[in-house]
């Protein structure tokens, strides 16, 4: 027989500390998510709907379904939506998207004049916002005008990608976007009753979406070769040996001389020597070092 714990006077089941261990481990293996030793409530705050979603007594049945069932899955995913942060909106860190536009993207042109291919992957995109404010400076900045030029953003969350390929917000995401950008880059929202506001068909264009867990090797390499990489304010929440996959992987999937821009608390020490920094004049920056022969031809 299934045993039941219940809170205090809440008639609901608590996570034991067994069982948070269990759960905790699961999670960092799969997701690369990690929570620490003061997060126990906090695991059990967010997976308590799963379980009377799925009729489950306590957290240890809970854990036998996401390691054991046939439909782990499919529980994977709605495990994913309640443990990740989705908080986002366009123009988000501007010191380092001017660093983006005025010397990253000049440096990008004339390296890749020859190729005329320009790639930037928007790791953890939430619901879009920042992958179509990197396509939004990419056309303003009318250096690539003519070229292949591609903006995918990966999310582990389905719901967000849904709503990122929706591409229609609310006022929310527009808390520090500038007035010229709103004009030039959105419309009008097709349901006049709707106030919430489109990408224009033009941003839409660059830009592409699709599910992703970083640590599915086998899903990340379908994203090809990149020129730039953002992956901001993710990797935070990784446990350490993830963060080390993930920063890995990156180096692997950028071109040489491409470039990592994570988030303004996050750095690279103590998790890789692989690339080296990029000093622009209002960021800091992480750089796969160049081919041999490029170096030679720059000295």
């Amino acid at each position: 027989m299934t045993r039941r714990l219940f809170g205090p006077g809440a008639g609901e089941p608590q996570l034991r500390a067994d069982e948070y261990r269990l759960l905790r481990d699961l999670v960092s293996e799969r997701l690369g998510i990690w929570f620490g030793p003061e997060a126990r409530l906090s695991l059990e705050r967010r997976l308590r709907e799963r379980l009377t979603v799925r009729g489950l007594a306590t957290y240890g049945d809970y854990y036998q379904l996401l390691k054991y069932s046939p439909l782990a899955t499919e529980e994977w995913e709605e495990a994913g939506e309640l443990l990740t942060t989705h908080e986002t909106y366009f123009f988000r860190e501007d010191f380092q998207l001017r660093a983006f536009k005025n010397e990253l993207l000049p440096m990008l042109a004339e390296r890749g004049k020859t190729r005329r291919r320009l790639q930037v992957w928007s790791a953890g995109c939430s619901t879009g916002e920042e992958a179509y404010t990197i396509a939004m400076l990419i056309l303003e900045s009318g250096l690539f005008d003519g070229w292949e030029v591609r903006v995918y953003g990966s999310d582990l969350s389905k719901k967000c990608i849904a709503a990122a390929r929706r591409g229609i917000y609310g006022a929310a995401s527009f808390r520090t976007t500038p007035e010229a950008a709103k004009k030039s880059w959105f419309v009008a929202s097709a349901k006049p009753e709707i106030a919430d506001t489109a990408v224009s068909p033009a941003v839409r264009a660059l830009c592409h979406f699709g599910q992703m867990n970083l640590l599915d090797e086998e899903r990340t390499h379908l994203v090809g070769r990149c020129d730039v990489i953002f992956c901001r304010n993710v990797l935070i929440y990784f446990d350490a040996a993830s963060r080390k996959r993930v920063i890995d992987m990156f180096h692997e999937r950028l071109v040489a001389g491409g470039v990592l821009l994570l988030g303004h608390a996050e750095s690279l020490l103590n998790v890789t020597t692989a690339f080296e920094l990029l000093h622009l004049n209002e960021d800091l920056v992480y750089r796969k070092p160049m081919a041999a022969s490029e170096r030679g031809e720059r000295t």
